[in-house]
């Protein structure tokens, strides 16, 4: 049962062992009755306690849609750091590791294994190819498409090198020509590949650095709500308890303690909300039943 309600049938049962028990019960009835016609009209207390508690959960579903909306953008660099730099740098990776496959596959050849050397490098050629496309096609950075030009262009200076016959020619064994034509070739593209990775994993440190902070943002909005509802409760706790549990408790004890020879309770509460009004009805009561 409500508290309030059940101070009330206390002050009723006080009025009935004093008078007759039928007409005043009905009287008892009809004032019950008025009484709580007013506590619908007027819930000052109800409407205290839920605004309170509207504005703790707007407080909570606030900061879950900030720190929701902050964490999709999380995600999405993620993302999107994964789809332009991290394919660029696997790409030039395997470009590079082509490349030095391609030099053994010549330095074969240079000692007369024609097809064990023209296998390792048509393979080799084929993964860079594909290597080149894929960085070819994912053009996320400023002038990265230079990069990308240069290395086509030593490369390609590089193949037409290689793909001139070298076995039973006067290259087979001469390794000043390797070191002068093939290798610097070889040295030029990887030098230019490298650049292309280098340029890459600085964008991606620096968007790992962005991701960090965006983290941080993510997670304030949850940091400082928690704070701000621990507050908010510490605040809303006094509220119940100074104006919710004290008076009831006061009220409690000053029926408890009445006597009939006084005129009212002894009691005076400063809120104007439900419980004035029911220590108001009690008065009155009393006062009907001291006629």
């Amino acid at each position: 049962m409500h508290p309030l309600k059940l101070l009330y049938f206390i002050a009723k049962s006080l009025h009935d062992k004093k008078v007759d028990s039928k007409s005043r019960s009905l009287e008892a009835i009809n004032d019950y009755s008025n009484f709580t016609n007013r506590m619908i009209i007027k819930r000052k207390l109800k409407y205290k306690l839920l605004s309170g508690f509207v504005l703790l959960i707007l407080m909570l579903v606030v900061a879950g849609v900030i720190s929701i909306i902050e964490f999709t953008k999380l995600s999405n660099s993620v993302n999107a750091l994964i789809e332009d730099n991290y394919k660029t740098i696997e790409a030039s990776k395997s470009m590079i590791e082509a490349l030095e496959r391609e030099d053994s596959g010549v330095l074969l050849l240079l000692l007369g294994e024609w097809d064990q050397g023209r296998e390792i490098i048509s393979a080799a050629d084929s993964s860079f190819n594909k290597a080149f496309e894929a960085a070819l096609q994912n053009l996320t950075e400023p002038h990265e498409d230079e990069y990308v030009q240069k290395i086509g262009d030593s490369y390609a200076a590089f193949k037409q090198a290689w793909q001139k016959p070298i076995v039973d020619t006067d290259k087979q064994g001469n390794i000043t020509w390797y070191r002068n034509t093939i290798h610097q070739s070889f040295l030029t593209t990887k030098k230019n590949v490298n650049a292309l990775m280098s340029l890459n994993q600085e964008s991606m440190h620096a968007e790992a650095s962005r991701l960090k902070d965006k983290s941080h943002r993510a997670i304030m909005p949850g940091i400082v709500t928690i704070i701000a509802a621990l507050l908010f409760s510490v605040m809303l706790n006094f509220f119940i308890s100074r104006y919710l549990v004290t008076p009831i408790l006061e009220l409690t004890e000053a029926v408890k303690n009445y006597k009939f020879v006084n005129s009212s309770l002894q009691l005076n509460i400063k809120s104007e909300d439900e419980i004035k009004t029911l220590e108001m009805e009690i008065n009155k009561l009393i006062n009907k039943t001291s006629v």
